[in-house]
């Protein structure tokens, strides 16, 4: 692999953590994972996206922080690092949920926290409509993400395109994960595998199609 630090991103129910998961093993990376059971004001939001907005985000941003720092550290003792967030989607987050007030306060916080972050080697960026999303989050039983309202679901999935639609910080690797199963289908995870060991730079799509049989 030419890269060092990978990292898989993409809306709530895509299918990040996994994938990360399977990456870390195959490439005897170390794993670094969101901790969003962590995060104390996240159930509140779903009650009351309003009210706990501000909170939830800026819980997200020091846990994001910390854990990119923690990355670095370990930077001399692993040869790759995989994670599951980039630090930079923090703000797509709150650039949805916040009002420009609360906002303006974050940007500031955000400025000062995320000076020296790590710029990731090669972004993974899926993609997945808003049924799949909803079925996926359905599927895997988080009480509190059971509460998601879809509109907020399709204006999470719509900031991620319009991000990466831009992006140029890093090589980026786009696909589309509507009809490929990570989760039970080896041939897809090889496949996907594949693809990711021969993008050195730039931009690229992979548009597969489902495994018959698999």
């Amino acid at each position: 692999m030419p890269h060092q630090y990978i990292v898989v991103e993409g809306p709530i129910g895509v299918g990040k953590t996994h994938l990360v998961k399977r990456l870390a093993d195959s490439f005897s990376a170390t794993l670094l994972l969101e901790q969003p059971e962590n995060n104390p004001f996240l159930e509140k939001f779903y009650l009351n996206p309003q009210q706990s907005a501000l909170p939830t985000q800026l819980s997200f941003l020091m846990q994001r922080v910390k854990l990119s720092k923690s990355l670095q550290q370990d930077d001399l003792f692993s040869t790759m690092q995989i994670a599951d967030f980039m630090v930079e989607k923090d703000r797509l987050f709150a650039q949805i949920t916040l009002d420009d007030d609360e906002l303006a306060l974050y940007n500031m916080v955000y400025d000062n926290l995320t000076m020296d972050h790590r710029t990731p080697d090669l972004v993974i960026y899926l993609q997945a409509s808003l049924p799949v999303l909803k079925s996926r989050v359905s599927q895997r039983g988080i009480g509190y993400e059971q509460r998601i309202e879809d509109a907020y679901l399709k204006r999470l999935a719509d900031g991620y395109a319009d991000f990466f639609h831009y992006y140029e910080d890093s090589a980026l690797l786009i696909v589309n994960a509507e009809q490929i199963d990570l989760v039970n289908s080896e041939q897809d995870y090889q496949n996907l595998l594949e693809q990711i060991s021969h993008i050195q730079s730039g931009r690229q799509y992979y548009n597969p199609l489902p495994v018959k049989g698999s």
